[in-house]
C-alpha cells in the first residue's frame, strides 16, 4: 500500500505539500479580497459622476469663479450647443443672437407694442343699450386726439334734446326781455305818479294856508276851511302812495331789480340744461382717446359695442418693447443698457435701450412654443424704447413675441452734472 502511495506522489505532475503537521494552520482570506476589489471600481465609477453634476450645476448656475473664468476667457458655456445653459429652456433664441451672446448677457421673452401700449377705444359712459350706427375710419387711419371714429344709434334722440333745450333757453331769453322791459315801465310810471302827487299836495297845500287865512279875517265859512284841509290831507296821503310804489323798485338798475333777477335765474336753468343736453349728445359719438393709428375694428354697423371696445389704437410712431427678465437675473439689469431684439418674422435684429424696471415680481405672461415651457416663473417687467429705425419697422408687428437679450455688462449713459 505504501509502495501505491509513492508511485502516485510520483505520477502527479505538481508538488503535493502536506502540510498537515503544523500546529497553526494559516486560513486564505478570498472573500475580504474581492470586497475591496469591488469597492475599488465603485469609487472610481462615482468620482466621473460626480465631476460631471458638478460641471453642470456650475455652468447652469454659474458662481463668480465660472463667470469670471469665462470673461476672461472669452469662452461660452454650451457654445457647441446649440442652446447655452445660461439661458433658460423654455427660450428659444435664434442663432444668430446666440452668434454674439456674452456670459454676462440677461435673455428673456419680449413682446412688442405702441409706446403707451395698446388703447381701447370703447363707447361712450351712459351710451346705454344703444347700437353703432357708423364706423368713419378703417385699420391702418392715422388720426387725432379727440377725431369722431364712429356715431352710435341714439343721436337723433339726443339731438331732439338739445333742441329742445335750445328753444327752452330762447324762451327764457324772451320772458327775461319781456321782464326788464315792464319794470323799466313800471319804474318810470312810479317816478312820474310821485311827481304829480307831490305837485298836488303843493297847490292843496297853498290853498287850505289861503283858505285859513280868509277864516281867522271871517271873509270866509268854516266850511270852506274844513274843505281846503281835507283835500290837502287828501294829497299827502296821494304823495305817501307813490313813495311806497317807487320804493318797490330796490335801486335806479334794472338788473337789481327782483323781477328781472328771478328771470335771469330761469333764463341760467335753461343754460344749464342745455349744457347737460349738449353732454348727453356726446353719449353718441365715438372719438379717438389718443393720437395714434387704427390697430384693429372689433365691431361692425349694428352690433352693440363690445365689452373690450370698438376699435384699437396705439402711438406707432414710437415702437416699445416689453421685456420678462427672470427675478433671480433683474439685479443685473440697469435702465440705459442697450438691447438686442430679434423675431424670426421681422427678419432682422431691433435695437432699443431699457427706461424702467418694473418695481413688481408677477407672474410669466408671455409662452414661448415649448409645450413643457414653465408657465408659473416669477419675472419682472422691463419696457425698452426702441431705435428711431428699430421702431419704424416695429410698427408693423404690435404684440409680436421676440427675444431680448440686454447686455448687463453697459452701464447706463452718463449724464451731465448739474449746474
Amino acid at each position: 500500500m505504501a509502495e501505491q502511495d509513492a508511485t502516485t506522489q510520483v505520477d502527479l505532475p505538481l508538488q503535493v505539500i502536506d502540510r498537515s503537521d503544523s500546529a497553526n494552520p494559516e486560513p486564505i482570506r478570498y472573500g475580504a479580497r474581492k470586497t475591496g476589489v469591488i469597492r475599488r471600481l465603485l469609487l472610481l465609477l462615482l468620482i466621473p459622476i460626480l465631476m460631471f453634476i458638478g460641471a453642470i450645476l456650475g455652468l447652469y448656475f454659474q458662481p463668480p469663479g465660472p463667470q469670471k473664468f469665462f470673461e476672461l476667457t472669452g469662452l461660452k458655456p454650451g457654445g457647441g450647443s446649440d442652446a447655452p445653459f445660461a439661458i433658460p429652456p423654455e427660450i428659444d433664441v435664434p442663432q444668430d443672437m446666440l452668434d454674439t451672446m456674452q456670459i454676462s448677457d440677461v435673455v428673456g421673452l419680449a413682446r412688442l407694442m405702441p409706446q403707451g401700449d395698446i388703447s381701447p377705444v370703447a363707447a361712450p359712459s351712459g351710451a346705454g343699450d344703444a347700437r353703432i350706427s357708423e364706423i368713419l375710419v378703417a385699420v391702418g387711419d392715422v388720426l387725432e386726439k379727440g377725431q369722431l371714429v364712429a356715431r352710435l344709434d341714439n343721436l337723433a334722440h339726443l339731438e331732439s334734446a338739445v333742441l329742445s333745450a335750445q328753444a327752452g333757453v330762447g324762451v327764457r331769453e324772451a320772458t327775461l326781455l319781456q321782464v326788464k322791459q315792464s319794470v323799466e315801465n313800471s319804474l318810470h310810471e312810479a317816478r312820474a305818479a310821485l311827481e304829480q302827487a307831490e305837485a298836488v299836495a303843493e297847490v292843496a297845500k297853498s290853498d287850505r294856508v289861503r283858505v285859513e287865512e280868509l277864516f281867522e279875517r271871517q271873509v270866509t265859512t268854516k266850511a270852506a276851511l274844513n274843505t281846503a284841509q281835507s283835500v290837502d290831507r287828501q294829497a299827502n296821503r296821494a304823495v305817501e302812495k307813490a313813495r311806497a310804489t317807487l320804493a318797490r323798485y330796490t335801486s335806479d338798475n334794472i338788473h337789481k331789480q327782483p323781477d328781472v333777477i328771478v328771470a335771469a335765474r330761469n333764463l341760467d336753468a335753461a343754460l344749464v340744461d342745455l349744457g347737460r343736453a349738449r353732454l348727453d349728445l356726446d353719449r353718441a359719438r365715438v372719438v379717438a382717446p389718443i393720437a395714434g393709428v387704427v390697430l384693429d375694428i372689433h365691431a361692425r354697423p349694428g352690433e352693440r359695442p363690445p365689452l373690450r371696445g370698438i376699435m384699437e389704437m396705439g402711438n406707432t410712431s414710437q415702437m416699445m418693447a416689453e421685456v420678462e427678465v427672470y427675478q433671480d437675473r433683474i439685479a443685473r439689469v440697469q435702465i440705459g443698457q442697450p438691447v438686442e431684439i430679434v423675431a424670426p418674422a421681422i427678419g432682422q435684429t431691433l435695437t432699443g435701450v431699457v427706461t424702467r424696471i418694473g418695481l413688481i415680481v408677477g407672474r410669466q405672461e408671455l409662452i414661448s412654443n415649448d409645450t413643457a415651457a414653465n408657465l408659473d416663473a416669477r419675472v419682472f417687467e422691463v419696457l425698452v424704447r426702441l431705435d428711431p429705425d428699430a421702431s419704424q419697422v416695429a410698427s408693423r408687428y404690435t404684440n409680436l413675441e421676440a427675444v431680448a437679450r440686454i447686455d448687463t455688462r453697459a452701464g447706463p449713459p452718463e449724464t451731465e452734472p448739474a449746474e
